[in-house]
């Protein structure tokens, strides 16, 4: 076990582990500490506490201090110099007449680089623009091209179900979603009804999703036949999240719809596999997904 502590420097962004050393560090407070891009200044939102070794890049570096309040001037004043910077670069940007989107700018903590976000539809020469910015800004600029999820992150926005975009306000990282997820949850397939403001799926796919696999394993799929304290018949609508089942049922020469609890069903005969048609249509959109991903990256 190793001790660590949580960091993280936006908002929603990833938590990185530190090593606190002898220092006593409490929740919420804001530490200096070295990084792959250098010194930078975050929040502590992870307390002091032993993980496992394999949950822990290494090497582990060290928090250097807890910050104190020249260190939080110097913050907020990097804070206004990106605003500065990120009016220069879209001038710059226009100037050499390129076609990126300029999304966000950041300076390291120590002021030894500024790091530029962009978007773009394929690859951009900025060469002439780094020589530009660096030689207006005197130190190290870094370009980078981001994907649209990113952007959405950075940016953030409303999402269709009236609340801010969960990757602005508290998801830290991406989770893998698909088109199978929304068929799985009986969502409309429809592209436009499941896909966030990014244009790829939405995120929050995921969240249920654990729940909907554990009833899938023991719920009858459409068209399967069942027997029912009524008698036999044929499922004809499946809730999930309500755990109940339409069946159409057997009685002569008549034909009567109920509905039952999932408990009180039991399965004689289940669909052997989905539809070809439904099968083609998911792979189709998956396939779709996966360029789109791939354009991005």
């Amino acid at each position: 076990m190793v001790k660590v502590v949580g960091v993280r420097f936006k908002k929603a962004g990833k938590i990185y582990y530190f090593d606190p050393g002898d220092l006593n560090i409490e929740i919420n407070s804001y530490v200096i500490v070295e990084t792959a891009r250098g010194i930078e200044y975050g929040k502590v939102v992870v307390p002091a506490r032993e993980v496992p070794e394999e949950e822990i890049v290494a090497p582990l570096k060290k928090v250097i201090r807890v910050a104190t309040e020249e260190d939080k001037r110097h913050a907020e004043e990097n804070e206004k110099k990106e605003k500065e910077a990120f009016g220069i670069c879209l001038q710059k940007i226009k100037d050499h007449n390129l076609e990126m989107k300029l999304i966000d700018v950041e300076y390291t903590f120590d002021n030894n680089k500024i790091l530029f976000y962009f978007t773009a539809d394929g690859r951009v020469d900025f060469r002439e623009l780094v020589k530009d910015l660096a030689s207006v800004f005197r130190t190290r600029i870094e370009l980078r091209q981001i994907g649209v999820r990113d952007e959405s992150k950075m940016l953030g926005g409303i999402g269709v179900c009236g609340r801010i975009l969960c990757c602005k306000s508290f998801l830290g990282e991406f989770q893998p979603v698909s088109i199978r997820m929304a068929k799985e949850q009986g969502l409309s397939l429809n592209p436009s009804k499941i896909s966030g403001t990014c244009g790829r799926l939405m995120c929050c796919l995921k969240y249920e999703q654990e729940a909907y696999e554990e009833i899938l394993k023991r719920a009858p799929k459409v068209n399967a036949i069942v027997e029912t304290p009524l008698g036999q018949g044929v499922v004809t609508e499946v809730s999930l999240l309500k755990e109940m089942v339409k069946v159409r049922l057997d009685k002569g020469n008549e034909t009567d719809l109920a509905e039952f609890s999932m408990s009180d069903v039991k399965i004689i005969q289940d669909v052997a596999q989905e539809e070809s048609d439904e099968i083609e249509e998911i792979a189709d959109l998956e396939e779709m997904e996966e360029l789109k991903q791939l354009e991005e990256d």
